[in-house]
C-alpha cells in the first residue's frame, strides 16, 4: 500500500464531504468513501483508520472558505468503483463416487435465519449455479420438543433466502417422510446394524465410557422387531427406549459410540399434529435424507465435524456412497446476537421487539435495516469456504452498502429532537427549491413551501445544534437564508434574517444546520441500532415516499422508511 497516495485521496475525499455538509466531516463517512473508490483496502481498513480519523481533524479544523478553495485545485475526486472484482476463486472437491452437483441447504425452522445462516446458504448458491447443479432446501424439523418448530419460521426463511437471491430447485420437509425413516431403521435392525436400547441415558453413558457394548446390542433382529413394535404402538412410554446405531465401541470420542437416532416424543408437531409418536434424531435423518435425494456434496460448519462422522456409520451399514464434505467456519457480527436461540429466549423474556429487532444479527433485521443483500453476498462470499471462523465488521457492511446505494439515494430534511426557531426579518418568501442530491442530477428537485407572515418564519431545528450555538452566531439554513441567532432557551429561539445564502461568506459562518417549517412538518421517528426511538420531525416531501425506499436524513444518514402515514412516518436507521 502507498501510503502517500492513499493519504492524498482520504484528503481529498474528506475536503469533498466537508464542502457538503458545511466544513464538518467524520472519519466514519470518509472511510467508506475511500472503500468505494479502493476496494482493495477494505481488509485494511482497521490499519488505516488511524491516519483518516488525523486527517479529518485537520479538514474540520480549517474555514470552509479554505476547504472549497483547496478542493477547487484538486477537482472531483476519483468515481466509485461500480464493477467490483470477482470474489476469489471458489471450487468444490471433486467426488469421485458420485456424479454431478447437488446441494442441500438444511435449515431448523426454530426461529429465524442469521447473517451465520446465511453463509452455507450463499455458498450452496454460488456452487449450485457454478457448476450447473441442484440446491435442496430442505426443512429438518423432527424435533417437537427439543426444538419445536415455529410455524411462521418455515415461511421466514423462504422469504430470506429469496431475499438473498438464492433459487431453490426442490423443497422437502423431514416432518412428511418419517415412513422413510422408519423403513431404513427397520432395514438396519434387520442387517444387524442397529438395536433398540432400554437403557436409561446415564446407563448406556457408563457403559460408553468404559468402552463396553449395553445388554442390548446383542438382541436379535427378531427382538428388535418387538421392541420397535412396542415403540410405534405406545407399549414403550417416551424416555424409556431409542434406536441405537452400531458403531465402534473403543472409539476414541465418546460421542460416536452408537449413538441414538430415533426416540419417542409425545408432543404434537405443528404440521403433522399428533400423527407420530417416534421421531428420528438429526443424525439419522440427515443421513437418510442425504442418500436418498442423491446430495454430492455437504457444506456444513466444522461443529458438525462429530456428526459427519457419525451419519458415515449409516453409509456404511447401507454400502451407500459418501458425500463429499466441505467443513467451514461460523460467522460473527460485531456487537450483534447471532445465536437462534437465545434471540428466541430474548423474544420470549420481553429483550427484543421482534425478529427484525436492530440488535440481533437476523437477516429479517439486515433487510429491515436496508442492508442490501448483494452487500451480504460479496461479504459472505469474500470469506470463502474456510473452516475458520470470522467476523464481519458493522463498518465494512456499512461501507459497502453506502457504496451502491449513496448515489441513487434522494436526501432529506430530518430534525431530531426539535426546537423551535422564529426567524424576524424574513422578506417575502414562500418557497425553496432544493435538489434531491448534492451530485445526481437525475433525482430532480422538491419545492418545500416556506410560511413568512409579518416578516417571520417559524421553523424546527435540531435541539442538539442549537445547543453548540451562542447568542450572535450566524448561521446557515442549507438552501434557504443566513440568520443570526438572537436569544435561545431550552424549547424555543430567536434570530434575525441576515441575507440569502449567496451573500455571505461561508468562513464567516459558525454552522450550516438543516431545518423543517413549523406548519407542515411531519412527525418522525426513527429506531435506532440500540432500539431506541429518536423522535423528530421532517420535511413533508418525505410522507410522500414510499414505504421500504432507502433515503438520506440530511447529517443524520441513511433510513429505510417502514411505515408512512400523513400524521407519521417511522424508519429505521441503516448508517452513516
Amino acid at each position: 500500500m502507498d501510503r502517500s497516495d492513499v493519504s492524498a485521496l482520504i484528503r481529498h475525499l474528506a475536503l469533498q464531504n466537508a464542502s457538503r455538509f458545511g466544513g464538518r466531516t467524520s472519519p466514519g463517512v470518509v472511510s467508506g468513501h475511500l472503500i468505494a473508490r479502493r476496494p482493495d483496502l477494505s481488509s485494511s481498513i482497521k490499519d488505516v483508520m488511524p491516519l483518516v480519523a488525523r486527517i479529518c481533524d485537520e479538514v474540520n479544523s480549517m474555514t470552509l472558505e479554505q476547504i472549497r478553495a483547496e478542493l477547487e485545485h484538486l477537482g472531483e475526486a476519483p468515481p466509485v468503483v461500480t464493477q467490483r472484482p470477482p470474489p476469489a476463486e471458489l471450487e468444490l472437491p471433486l467426488n469421485p463416487s458420485l456424479p454431478g452437483h447437488v446441494l442441500r441447504f438444511a435449515p431448523n425452522p426454530d426461529g429465524p435465519l442469521t447473517l451465520g445462516n446465511a453463509r452455507p446458504a450463499l455458498l450452496c448458491d454460488f456452487f449450485s449455479k457454478k457448476y450447473d447443479g441442484k440446491l435442496i432446501l430442505r426443512f429438518e424439523d423432527t424435533s417437537p420438543s427439543v426444538k419445536p418448530p415455529l410455524p411462521e419460521a418455515y415461511d421466514w426463511i423462504v422469504e430470506d433466502l429469496a431475499w438473498l437471491g438464492i433459487n431453490i430447485d426442490e423443497t422437502y420437509y423431514q416432518s412428511d417422510r418419517l415412513e422413510l425413516y422408519y423403513a431404513r431403521a427397520e432395514q438396519l435392525m434387520a442387517l444387524g446394524g442397529a438395536y433398540v436400547c432400554l437403557c436409561d441415558r446415564e446407563g448406556f453413558k457408563s457403559y460408553a465410557m468404559r468402552k463396553e457394548a449395553c445388554p442390548h446390542r446383542v438382541q436379535t433382529p427378531d427382538q428388535n422387531a418387538r421392541l420397535w413394535s412396542d415403540m410405534m404402538s405406545g407399549k414403550l412410554k417416551a424416555g424409556r427406549s431409542v434406536v441405537r446405531v452400531k458403531t465402534d465401541m473403543s472409539h476414541p470420542n465418546p460421542a460416536i459410540r452408537d449413538w441414538p437416532a430415533l426416540r419417542i416424543d409425545d408432543a404434537p408437531h405443528p404440521r403433522v399434529g399428533s400423527r407420530y409418536r417416534v421421531w428420528p434424531l438429526y443424525n439419522w435423518s440427515a443421513a437418510i435424507d442425504d442418500h436418498e435425494m442423491g446430495i454430492t456434496h455437504i457444506i456444513r460448519a466444522k461443529e458438525h465435524l462429530t456428526n459427519e462422522i457419525r451419519q458415515s456409520y449409516v453409509f456404511k451399514h447401507f454400502d451407500w456412497k459418501l458425500p463429499t464434505t466441505v467443513t467451514i467456519g461460523r460467522v460473527k457480527l460485531e456487537g450483534s446476537m447471532l445465536s437462534k436461540s437465545r434471540i428466541m429466549a430474548g423474544l420470549r423474556d420481553g429483550s427484543y421487539l421482534g425478529v427484525d429487532d436492530p440488535r440481533v444479527g437476523t437477516l429479517r433485521s439486515l433487510r429491515r435495516r436496508g442492508i442490501l443483500p448483494e452487500v451480504i453476498r460479496d461479504a459472505i462470499l469474500d470469506l470463502g469456504a474456510k473452516p475458520v471462523e470470522a467476523t464481519l465488521k458493522w463498518d465494512n457492511l456499512y461501507s459497502a452498502n453506502r457504496t451502491k446505494v449513496d448515489r441513487f439515494t434522494r436526501r432529506f430534511f430530518f430534525v431530531p429532537h426539535p426546537v423551535t426557531l422564529i426567524v424576524g426579518g424574513v422578506p417575502a418568501i414562500d418557497r425553496v427549491t432544493v435538489p434531491n442530491h448534492p451530485d445526481n442530477k437525475k433525482l430532480g428537485e422538491r419545492v418545500i413551501q416556506v410560511q413568512a407572515r409579518g416578516g417571520k418564519v417559524l421553523l424546527w431545528i435540531s435541539s442538539d445544534d442549537l445547543s453548540d450555538l451562542s447568542s450572535g452566531d450566524p448561521i446557515r439554513l442549507m438552501g434557504l437564508f443566513n440568520v443570526r441567532l438572537d436569544k435561545k432557551e431550552r424549547a424555543e429561539a430567536t434570530a434575525d434574517f441576515v441575507s440569502v445564502p449567496a451573500s455571505v461568506s461561508s468562513e464567516n459562518l459558525k454552522k450550516v444546520i438543516q431545518w423543517v417549517p413549523e406548519h407542515s412538518a411531519v412527525p418522525t421517528e426513527v429506531l435506532m441500532p440500540d432500539a431506541a426511538w429518536i423522535q423528530g420531525m421532517s420535511e413533508p416531501e418525505l410522507s410522500r415516499q414510499t414505504e421500504g425506499d432507502l433515503v438520506q436524513l440530511i447529517r443524520f444518514g441513511f433510513a429505510r422508511l417502514e411505515r408512512i402515514r400523513e400524521s407519521k412516518v417511522s424508519a429505521v436507521f441503516a448508517h452513516r
